[in-house]
């Protein structure tokens, strides 16, 4: 077999740029968790001195850092004045943590993915699954800090406002469910803007409940959320004018058994709004780096975290508008409707008539 050169170095260049970004993603986090992002954002050029000195930290460590984030052009560098510079369009991605497209914390979920690579090969063996209490922590903050921005920016102001007659009843006072609400990120942004409502976050994960309840307690909203350990197929609660699946219905076993006992738990004219990973219904559709991520994100924890469970349906993390639909069919629902999308995000109206 005789191969072509040019494609195999153009092949290992794509590779090569790869792992710069994987060494330089411990980089990126290192900048965020010591405020090296922030200290720069709006500060003008700095030199490396002058940034350690606003940072607490040691200005040769800096300077090499700086060098890394100027080589993947996240920061600017001017030679005549040995200055380094984060230009403000990269601010909203590296250094607003209340941005919709602060993405830094997506790398505590890569970071997970590597500390949990040998349960993952183990699973490819054996078929089995992993639950989402066995993932590394980091998994649960890195999720909630990732999601928490796009919830704050769209839920309320876009999100439940495409869905009709849903915001005025939340405005008067409505009872609401956040099943699989994991820290209560999407809950609490919910509790916050309609004070009149009422809003229950399930989750089977113990420990995320105990930190959605001091997430509320920080935020002011205990007296309008309630947070209940409890699976989507068995908590006790009925009568919901909205129930909210954000980012975990592909998650679960038994998506379609979680859908029917929605149903179920609705008043006659609710609604479910359905949030999930942005994709297209084919992988020729799926070809870009967002659904990288997430067929990465999705073969380490999405698919396994739902071949722990019951039934196993294993959807994935790009099931799709077409087999969303398809699953909420086959609950009873008759009406799916797209009405909103972001870059990461598709957002799904399910009535049952």
């Amino acid at each position: 077999m005789k191969l072509d050169m040019n494609k195999v170095e153009s092949f290992a260049g794509q590779v090569v740029t790869d792992i710069s970004a994987a060494f330089s993603g411990v980089m990126t986090n290192i900048g965020h968790k010591l405020g090296l992002y922030k200290a720069m954002a709006g500060a003008g050029p700095l030199t490396p001195k002058e940034l350690a000195l606003k940072t607490g930290t040691h200005p040769r460590y800096v300077q090499e850092w700086l060098n890394n984030q100027v080589a993947g052009q996240y920061v600017t560098y001017d030679s005549d004045t040995e200055t380094y510079h984060l230009p403000d369009e990269h601010v909203p991605v590296l250094a607003d943590e209340d941005s919709p497209v602060f993405l830094v914390p997506a790398l505590d979920v890569a970071s997970s993915l590597w500390l949990d690579e040998g349960k993952v090969m183990d699973v490819f063996r054996s078929g089995k699954g992993i639950a989402w209490s066995e993932h590394h922590h980091r998994l649960f903050c890195g999720s909630e800090a990732l999601f928490r921005p796009g919830y704050k920016a769209h839920l309320s102001a876009e999100w439940i406002r495409s869905l009709d007659g849903v915001e005025d009843k939340l405005m008067a006072g409505a009872k609401v469910a956040d099943v699989g609400c994991g820290h209560g990120a999407s809950t609490i942004v919910m509790a916050q803007e309609f004070p009149e409502s009422t809003f229950y976050g399930f989750d089977s994960h113990a420990k995320s409940i105990e930190i959605a309840k001091e997430r509320a307690r920080e935020a002011g909203v205990e007296a309008n959320t309630r947070f209940m350990v409890a699976t989507s197929k068995n908590y006790e609660e009925n009568g919901f004018d909205l129930i909210c699946f954000m980012d975990c219905l592909h998650d679960m076993g038994d998506p379609v058994g979680a859908a029917r006992h929605a149903r179920a738990a609705l008043n006659g004219d609710g609604s479910v709004l359905l949030v999930e990973p942005a994709a297209g219904d084919s992988l020729e559709s799926n070809i870009n780096p967002v659904s990288r991520l997430y067929y990465a994100a999705s073969t380490a924890v999405c698919t396994p975290c739902s071949l722990s469970q019951e039934v196993g349906l294993a959807l994935g993390a790009q099931a799709g508008e077409k087999r969303l639909s398809e699953v909420m069919g086959e609950a009873g629902f008759k009406k799916t409707r797209r009405t909103a999308e972001t870059p990461f995000n598709i957002i799904l109206d399910v009535r049952a008539a």
